[in-house]
């Protein structure tokens, strides 16, 4: 379960969630159009398809002999200062070293969420069209049940618009996906517990 935090102060900027203290209790602080989004600390399901992801992109990266690529997981991303927006996704792939808490979107390449069944439609669309505005140019979507993930959704960015290149489902095996700064197969059905 996520909430849109509104306070009488809001909107709230980038440097107001730079100021904030660590959450101790592992929840994620997020800024969306300049108000708090507070999510719970993941599920293990959902930190093994995060673990296992940022493998597969980290052999991927390793076979294409791509040394200025760093795929991890649970960093800020300062989407959009106009906006208001900061998000700290699931996995990303910068194209700088991650040193540092937060990164700008022009060194994501790539965002991925993993969509807890907690998570709202209206809080996935956000996300997404914040990604999308900000020029980030491969998003990836993963939908999870209890059990953890069943379904990727590889997105290309067009003409300033996301498109769907490619859709993995678990048991279907593995799928080859272009619509990431290296190609990469995934078998859904492996991110599960």
């Amino acid at each position: 379960m996520t909430a849109l935090v509104q306070h009488e102060l809001g909107p709230f900027t980038i440097a107001d969630w730079h100021a904030l203290p660590a959450r101790e209790d592992g929840s994620r602080l997020e800024l969306i159009e300049g108000y708090w989004l507070v999510t719970p600390p993941p599920s293990g399901q959902h930190q093994w398809a995060e673990k296992r992801i940022i493998s597969l992109f980290d052999r991927a990266i390793s076979v294409a002999q791509r040394s200025d690529l760093f795929a991890v997981g649970g960093i800020g991303i300062e989407i959009s200062t106009s906006y208001r927006s900061a998000l700290i996704p699931d996995f990303v792939v910068l194209d700088t070293p991650p040193v540092g808490a937060s990164f700008q979107p022009a060194n994501a390449l790539l965002i991925g969420e993993i969509w807890s069944p907690g998570n709202t439609p209206s809080e996935r669309q956000e996300k997404f069209q914040a990604c999308e505005r900000s020029g980030v140019p491969f998003f990836w979507s993963v939908a999870q049940d209890r059990g953890g993930p069943t379904e990727l959704a590889a997105y290309r960015l067009d003409n300033g618009r996301y498109v769907c290149e490619a859709t993995a489902k678990a048991g279907q095996g593995p799928v080859r996906i272009t619509a990431s700064p290296v190609p990469l197969e995934v078998d859904v059905t492996s991110l599960r517990l």
